[in-house]
């Protein structure tokens, strides 16, 4: 992604920073030029989704497809309770033989690699009220590291920067007005050159979203952008009928790319305010927010030191559904002589952009039940015939489900194979609309407008499946069927391996090529956080964030109680290596 002098010369930059912190032992070494060059760092897992490109790759191969098979228990570590708490969401993070693990609450621990001892740990006072009102709390779902901090957002509104070698807070920020807006922060932020950036929560909330930069050393605001339109962007703002912009949900509530080359950053905005919405297909006129309203459901592209909008693509204008474009990875390749973006809609849709201005490239569906639309059109990226719900009747079979066809989870990618590995949900619901009035005095409060319940597929029961797919023409290498659609992120490797953590307890390797499951270990409890590779000491290590629970898991309990009834919501990173 960078040419070869500055690759070069990055490279050096890197080799001294990894010999000074193995030699000293300190885990603090993380400064922009690692960052950039992290896939050169296999030994480490420094960021959400490993790198800038949002591979969730490592290509450490000492646990391959032929010795899997013996993989052992090497630790692991309980954080207990309140910090279990709708099981561990987060991925952890891995630095020179330090891993940190994020849990509910926003607590914080940083544990020995090849032990589990704790080394220090760091409980936030969080707002108790505040928690009270939301519902999509009170998980964390993953750090950042850089510049000796250690970084996590809380549910009530602030950032923290802890000391990455005793755990210390350093500084607080408090970003967003969580007493009058109710949202927070739950996505992991993402470090870029001395700014750490994060979104918040929106959506549903009558609110407006924002994606913040902050200053690195000290916390200070350097920059925000505003994921609904209102009078910084006229043209935006002129996207939502009437007032319906001061309420109109959006946020950035998952982590997103950066592109050192062109120095921009790739992130996905939430749904609208409410989620769905009675004026069906005359939403342009009518209804509680006429337009298209931007920037919602869209990938916005943001010059990384100014936080101005380079270009945008609204994935789905208008959203009725709640298919926001948040959920996923915004996973970068480079093909052809072409920087593309591909990024996986929570409706079905994928999408292959060209990252330098937004243009579609290729656009295909990943899942296989739907009817909200007919398709997408491969050359513009249009939806073809949008299906829109109306007011005063239950639509008994709309597909897929609000927790969608594709969930917050990140998928992975493995440069080996040129195979791009997602987990797809096949549900259905019955839906109802509801028309609502939004209510922000004396705090904001939830605006859906819609009932709804979970069911299965018009063929059967609910389920999901694990996808291997050529990213950009989105041709299908294999599928893996499971009985209860898993809802964690995936992790490839150098040895051939895809792994992932299941609703029923256990966590598998499947072979990359073949979709092979290789192996398989019982945690005890459903996953629904992320999975990563290290090493220390020439050792590699898998660790799997587990523990389930959320709005989403709780419905899937009620769908299959003869598999899921009998699972304790506890969690637990459990860490495997070889003998």
């Amino acid at each position: 992604m960078i040419g070869q002098t500055k690759f070069k010369s990055a490279a050096a930059v890197l080799g001294v920073l990894v010999v000074v912190a193995l030699a000293t032992g300190l885990a603090w070494a993380v400064d922009p030029s690692r960052l950039v060059n992290a896939e050169k760092d296999p030994n480490s897992w420094l960021s959400y989704n490993g790198t800038y490109h949002a591979w969730r790759y490592s290509s450490l191969g000492q646990i391959n497809r032929a010795n899997v098979g013996n993989l052992k228990v090497a630790w692991i570590f309980q954080p207990g309770m309140p910090a279990t708490e709708h099981g561990l969401e987060g991925t952890p993070l891995a630095v020179d033989g330090v891993v940190y693990v994020s849990g509910s609450y926003s607590r914080v621990w940083a544990l020995d690699g090849a032990t589990g001892k704790v080394l220090w740990f760091n409980y936030p006072k969080i707002d108790m009220q505040l928690k009270a009102r939301q519902t999509h709390v009170p998980y964390n779902r993953g750090l950042a590291v850089g510049h000796g901090h250690v970084y996590v957002g809380t549910i009530d509104g602030r950032l923290l920067a802890l000391d990455i070698k005793s755990g210390k807070q350093v500084w607080e920020s408090q970003l967003v007005d969580s007493k009058k807006e109710t949202v927070g922060f739950t996505g992991a932020p993402l470090v870029v050159k001395d700014m750490i950036l994060i979104g918040s929560q929106a959506g549903e909330w009558p609110t407006r979203g924002r994606i913040f930069a902050v200053d690195s050393k000290t916390g200070k605001e350097r920059w925000k952008f505003w994921t609904v339109g209102g009078p910084e962007d006229p043209k935006a703002q002129a996207t939502w009928g009437g007032d319906s912009w001061k309420t109109g949900g959006g946020g950035g509530w998952m982590t997103g790319s950066y592109d050192p080359d062109l120095n921009l950053v790739y992130w996905g905005t939430g749904n609208p305010a409410p989620l769905y919405d009675w004026a069906a297909g005359d939403w342009m006129t009518k209804g509680p927010r006429p337009g298209i309203n931007l920037y919602i459901t869209s990938i916005v592209a943001l010059d990384a030191d100014t936080g101005k909008l380079n270009w945008y693509f609204q994935e789905l204008p208008h959203d009725p559904w709640d298919f926001d474009s948040s959920v996923g990875e915004m996973l970068l390749l480079d093909r052809d002589g072409k920087k593309l973006l591909v990024h996986a809609n929570k409706g079905g849709p994928v999408f292959v952009l060209d990252r330098t201005n937004g243009k579609v490239q290729n656009a295909y569906m990943g899942n296989r039940v739907f009817n909200f639309i007919k398709g997408v059109d491969a050359k513009t990226g249009k939806l073809i015939e949008p299906w829109y719900p109306t007011e005063g009747k239950v639509h008994p079979w709309f597909c897929p489900w609000i927790a969608g066809a594709y969930s917050w989870n990140s998928g992975a990618y493995n440069p080996k194979a040129g195979l791009w590995y997602k987990i797809v949900q096949e549900g259905c619901m019955d839906l109802e609309i509801v028309r609502t009035t939004p209510i922000t005095e004396p705090y904001a409060q939830l605006n859906i407008g819609a009932n709804f319940n979970f069911k299965g597929t018009p063929d059967g029961p609910a389920y999901g499946h694990l996808d291997a797919r050529e990213p950009v023409t989105g041709a299908l290498k294999w599928s893996v069927n499971y009985p209860v659609p898993p809802l964690g992120s995936l992790l490839a490797t150098g040895g051939e391996l895809v792994f992932l953590g299941d609703m029923e307890g256990r966590v598998h390797a499947h072979d990359a090529e073949t979709g092979q499951d290789l192996w398989s270990f019982n945690n005890g409890s459903g996953h629904r956080g992320g999975i990563i590779s290290y090493a220390v000491g020439g050792k590699q290590y898998v660790a799997v964030a587990s523990g389930t629970g959320s709005l989403v898991a709780d419905a899937y309990a009620g769908l299959y109680p003869e598999r899921l009834g009998h699972y304790a919501y506890s969690a637990a990173v459990v860490v495997f290596s070889l003998p």
